[in-house]
């Protein structure tokens, strides 16, 4: 520790470090992500105009390089030459967590096939921050980030996730917020959604209804402003509804740390299965191993 008790550079171990940052209000960042952007040899920033804005506002000086869709190819090589020869390097993209819809995991797959440390500083994300205050379930949940541009191919992606047990969370535009919706109400029904817009911010605002309704209503009102997060209910029926697949997925995730009696414990709290039916599959799954 430096003067004062702040963190300083050996307080943190070089590798890269992935940091959440806010969506709209800036001081929803943890401390600990300013004691690490404080430090950093290098911030890695979707747009470092933005990074630089929210970096003024915390006293914080340190050195950052652009690194997006368009440039990553070629900055990519320079990155990972800085945590080879050990120093930190800090992800953020321009609002939320990181490699949340956005091309990051590129990256960190890189960096760890080299073997390098990798560290996720957790906090601010818009999906999380709409599905916690719209009121639909959250035990099971899809989030698909942004649906295609085009009408036809929108409808298609929509398709493909009709029956899934769980609500479903989006990005969207908001010159394309009335498309989207109209699509929604014609590929999954009349179901209860939500479109939360420009969280934790100012103007923040949350419109619920069915889709049809959501949808009519922008129509007629036209484009809002600002971010936004379109969540739908899953369809009537399906919640809590699980394939075997899924709940192998459950069960293998629970036994990577636990034994095959509490394994099984901890899914059928989570799915309302049977116990007995779990422990048992469990059971074959780990002879399988």
């Amino acid at each position: 520790m430096g003067e004062g008790g702040k963190p300083e550079a050996h307080d943190f171990r070089p590798g890269l470090y992935i940091v959440a940052t806010p969506i709209g209000n800036a001081r929803d960042i943890t401390l600990r992500a300013l004691d690490l952007l404080a430090c950093a040899d290098i911030i890695a920033c979707e747009d470092t105009r933005v990074t630089r804005k929210l970096l003024n506002i915390h006293n914080i000086n340190r050195p950052t390089m652009a690194y997006h869709d368009h440039n990553a190819q070629k900055v990519r090589p320079r990155l990972l030459k800085h945590l080879n020869e050990g120093k930190i390097v800090a992800l953020v993209s321009d609002a939320g967590t990181p490699l949340i819809s956005d091309p990051g995991y590129r990256l960190v797959r890189e960096v760890r096939d080299a073997g390098l440390n990798i560290t996720a500083l957790p906090g601010a994300s818009a999906a999380l921050a709409a599905l916690a205050s719209a009121g639909l379930p959250t035990d099971c949940f899809l989030f698909f980030g942004f649906l295609p541009a085009k009408g036809a191919a929108r409808r298609k992606a929509l398709a493909a996730v009709a029956k899934a047990p769980a609500t479903l969370v989006f990005y969207e535009s908001a010159g394309r917020l009335a498309a989207s919706l109209a699509d929604m109400a014609v590929v999954l029904g009349g179901r209860q959604a939500a479109v939360m817009r420009e969280l934790t911010k100012k103007f923040e605002e949350a419109r619920f209804g069915d889709l049809d309704n959501l949808a009519s209503h922008y129509g007629d009102t036209g484009p809002p402003k600002g971010e936004i997060v379109v969540l739908v209910a899953p369809e009537k029926g399906t919640a809590g509804v699980l394939d075997q697949d899924a709940i192998d997925t459950l069960l293998r995730g629970e036994l990577m740390t636990r034994r095959i009696k509490d394994a099984a414990a901890a899914v059928a709290k989570r799915t309302g299965l049977r116990r007995r039916d779990l422990y048992n599959r469990a059971l074959r799954l780990r002879e399988e191993e």
